[in-house]
């Protein structure tokens, strides 16, 4: 057949002149749904041209064009591509229709399309591919655009049924495969920092799994395709076409703002999105947390629907259990068990909230899962369960019983999306969907609150050492039904976002509290639990083995019961900001803290320093493990050392830094370098002098080190032994070990004084800097000069970035500072350092702590850069 050639210089014109209006409209309404339906629109206007062109000189062959996937639902985004599919009768056809293909094809590009083609005969489309779901899943979606209509007619009625109704299983589940497998990439959360609203779950890919899973479920019930796209799929309440409409705004947006098929909400475009009011029913300038709280909100029902739809999938069934009763009526019920799903009988309602808080219980005991047809009639007898909300000892045993069950957070989270627990509890609503928006906390303060619940649960089958020692607290907890209430509405304060959320939630707890008829005991308990819920991960700041700091705290929690709560609560709370959020270090000194605090308590007190004619104990250990010609060498190293240095380190690593201290005449400088869990733990012992501290933590940034924690030791001879524990960010070490060497020996000279630091930091820090800040972090200072009797301690909260903590030291050197200890730690973009600082071995006076505060915040904000050393 003679090449096919057509014109498209007028289609190109028409396209950007009518795109222009697209976004103009868009710009004004905000209405993305109607943007990617008359782009749909424009698309098919120029193909059916397109089509008229290339075949008028054979208008008989026997092919149709049909649009398929977003184009085929008229979903067609700004940047998106164009799928279309070319159907043939036969193969003799597909050869004589080639040219006038090819020149449609090549006429899109032309036009600016992104054509996405593909070529099928009806036997082709015939037959399922497994390896290529997505073409399947594509006509799905499809519509008649140009050429032969009976041709389409058979293959909507009869080819594409056949095939689907012929391979309904292998497609359903493979379609859940690929679904899991992509809520897995993303944590199986709709809770991203950065989230991408096509992919991630809850998205516009799960709206559309939704439909193609209530697409099957229809096909394979009725024989026959719906009437009306996405009939199958409406909801009642009109919450998941709500969901579609802010989603196709959102993605709009997207696309508009980078001019290309981008979908990722990454920071800026969420303060763009809601300064423009993306998505939203009334237009002008939102916060950019309450955009995306609403974002949450509909993700989250999307996300639910679309898992629901999933769960209805066969399972493989043996033949014995076909022959075993399937459905068991749950007694006292509307509702019969399925194979761990819970249904609903046919016609059932409600008059009270009996046997849904029976349901929900048998949820967090077994876990069970609740079928789309029992949530939703669960939802639509809400208004009738209001009138009579249980109160009193009946609420709290019902609450109890779902609190105390080891799948308790997956009973709340339902009972929450489904407005259960807001009926409730009208507390917690205020915090339905907040987000806390800043670079640290991932979830949302509801999603927070079931994650925590559920790592308290989780300590049953610890994973790691830490939770090995804190499942030991549980058994020991007298009233676990008031300690996990507490942590249900530990932050419901946060929803009215004024004061001390701590304080608010107690009002809030209090007045639930109230309607439980509670005793003066019980509800004490409570409150107090969620006023002090703080106060362990405050103490965190501070050095956990200053026994002044360890009495302080003590003293204001009171009673060893309330302490193991406590230490539960601050690793429930941590554990659940973000998955990096409790590390093993934290988690460590966590339970150092408790211990410390625990033993205080018991009136068995450690002196703050080391002195071996009070507590002979450790040298008489130690010595076994030198000559005992090192006998005196090793008293004199020992004494002064501080406590926090003896008790954080084996005896073996003490004796190894002595041998290393008894060759500085040898060498000024020994390092000590070992691997601990996904740290590293580096220890310079030299002798005493000005900058060292700073030297070294420029060294490690200079090598791109990030230091998570520090600490700063001496002995009474003048001997130092500073502490550096750090993450190797980019590997260096774990991906070339020759490199630990040069790195070791770089340490060293920069210590020895022979290499200048300064100059490799300065690269360091220029390459790091085009990685840019999230969120910005004002720099703050606080001095205390009363909770240690020693030390003035320097709290500075700052901007991360490389150098930060070498720049910190060098202020502090500057003003004759010693640190006595430095406890460092990074919560997403803002470092929270606490330094224990003396000024010829006092605290400081005031005089020299608002000169170092003048000096130390012109160099802080001089810096503004992302890494933290």
């Amino acid at each position: 057949m003679n090449s096919v050639a057509i014109a498209v210089d007028d289609l190109r014109e028409l396209y950007l002149r009518e795109m222009a209006l697209v976004r103009q409209t868009w710009e004004r309404t905000g209405d993305g749904t109607a943007a990617i339906r008359r782009r749909s629109a424009i698309v098919d206007r120029i193909l059916i041209e397109m089509w008229r062109r290339a075949f008028a000189g054979n208008p008989g062959h026997n092919v149709s064009l049909l649009a398929l996937g977003g184009y085929g639902r008229k979903d067609l985004f700004p940047y998106s591509d164009i799928d279309v599919l070319f159907a043939y009768a036969d193969d003799k056809t597909e050869e004589q229709a080639r040219e006038p293909v090819r020149a449609i094809i090549q006429g899109m590009w032309d036009v600016g399309l992104r054509a996405s083609p593909a070529a099928r005969t009806l036997k082709e489309a015939g037959r399922f591919d497994p390896d290529n779901l997505e073409f399947t899943l594509a006509t799905l979606d499809r519509r008649f655009l140009a050429g032969q209509f009976p041709l389409y007619q058979q293959l909507h009625q009869t080819v594409l049924p056949g095939l689907i109704l012929s391979e309904w299983n292998q497609i359903a589940q493979k379609l859940g495969e690929i679904a899991r497998a992509r809520h897995a990439k993303f944590g199986n959360t709709i809770f991203h920092l950065e989230p991408n609203v096509k992919d991630c779950p809850g998205g516009l890919r799960d709206y559309h799994l939704a439909l193609w899973f209530a697409l099957l479920f229809h096909l394979k019930e009725t024989r026959e395709w719906p009437r009306q796209r996405g009939g199958v799929f409406q909801s009642a309440r009109g919450d998941a076409e709500a969901a579609f409409d802010f989603l196709a705004a959102a993605r709009c947006f997207l696309h508009f703002r980078h001019g290309r098929d981008n979908n990722v909400l990454d920071w800026q475009s969420q303060d763009e999105a809601a300064a423009q009011s993306i998505g939203l029913e009334t237009r002008g300038t939102a916060d950019p947390a309450y955009w995306m709280r609403t974002y949450y909100r509909h993700a989250r029902v999307i996300y639910r629907r679309a898992v629901l739809l999933m769960e209805n999938l066969p399972a493989p069934v043996s033949f014995y259990k076909q022959f075993r009763r399937r459905r068991t009526p749950i007694a006292g019920t509307e509702f019969l068990l399925d194979q761990g799903r819970i249904d609903i009988l046919p016609g059932a309602q409600f008059s009270d909230a009996t046997s849904i808080l029976r349901i929900f219980a048998l949820m967090a005991t077994h876990g069970y899962t609740l079928s789309q047809a029992a949530e939703d009639s669960i939802t639509d007898s809400l208004p009738a369960l209001a009138i009579r909300i249980p109160e009193g000892p009946y609420l709290w045993n019902a609450l109890r019983e779902i609190l105390l069950g080891p799948h308790a957070a997956h009973a709340l989270r339902t009972m929450h999306a489904l407005g259960v627990l807001e009926m409730l509890i009208p507390e917690f609503h205020g915090i339905d969907a907040l987000v806390i928006r800043d670079s640290y906390h991932r979830y949302t303060v509801d999603e927070h609150t079931f994650l925590a619940i559920d790592n308290v649960h989780g300590l049953r089958q610890s994973a790691h050492d830490y939770e090995q020692r804190l499942a030991q607290l549980l058994p020991e907890i007298d009233r676990l039904d008031l300690f996990l209430l507490a942590l249900l509405l530990h932050d419901t304060g946060k929803g009215r976002r004024i004061g001390k959320h701590e304080t608010q939630s107690v009002e809030l707890a209090a007045s639930f509290l109230a309607r439980l008829d509670f005793d003066n005991e019980e509800r004490e308990t409570v409150l107090r639990l969620i006023r002090q819920h703080l106060e362990m991960s405050n103490a965190l700041r501070r050095d956990i083995f200053d026994m002044d700091n360890v009495r302080a705290f003590a003293d204001r929690i009171g009673s060893p019961m309330l302490l193991k709560m406590l230490t539960l609560m601050t690793y429930a709370d941590i554990k659940a900001v973000n998955p990096e959020a409790l590390t093993p270090w934290k988690a460590e000194n966590l339970w150092q803290l408790y211990m410390a605090t625990a033993n205080f308590m018991d009136r068995s007190v450690d002196e703050s320093r080391y002195h071996a004619a009070i507590d002979p104990t450790l040298l008489n250990r130690l010595r076994s493990m030198v000559p005992a010609g090192q006998y005196a060498a090793l008293g004199q190293f020992l004494e002064g050392l501080p406590q926090r240095y003896l008790q954080t380190r084996l005896p073996e690593h003490i004796r190894n830094h002595f041998q290393l201290a008894l060759n500085l005449g040898k060498d000024p400088v020994q390092l000590d370098l070992r691997p601990t869990r996904q740290l590293f733990d580096l220890t310079v012992i030299a002798r005493d002098r000005t900058r060292l501290f700073a030297d070294v933590a420029g060294a490690l940034a200079a090598w791109g080190m990030n230091i998570v924690k520090a600490g700063a030791f001496s002995n009474d001879a003048g001997v130092i032994v500073d502490s550096f524990q750090f993450s190797d960010v980019f590997r260096t070490l774990e991906l070339n070990p020759s490199e630990k060497s040069r790195f070791l020996l770089y340490v060293h000279d920069v210590v020895a004084q022979k290499v200048a630091v300064d100059q490799l930091l300065s690269t360091r820090r220029h390459a790091n800097h085009a990685s840019g800040i999230k969120v910005d972090v004002p720099t703050r200072l606080e001095f205390d000069s009363e909770s240690s009797t020693h030390s003035t301690l320097l709290q500075v909260v700052a901007q991360d970035g490389p150098g930060l903590l070498r720049q910190i030291a060098l202020t502090l050197s500057a003003h004759q500072c010693n640190i006595e200890a430095a406890l460092i730690d990074t919560e997403g973009g803002t470092a929270i350092d606490v330094f224990y600082l003396t000024r010829n071995r006092a605290r400081l006076d005031k005089e020299t702590q608002q000169a170092l505060a003048h000096e130390l915040t012109a160099a802080l904000e001089a810096m503004r850069t992302p890494a933290h050393a």
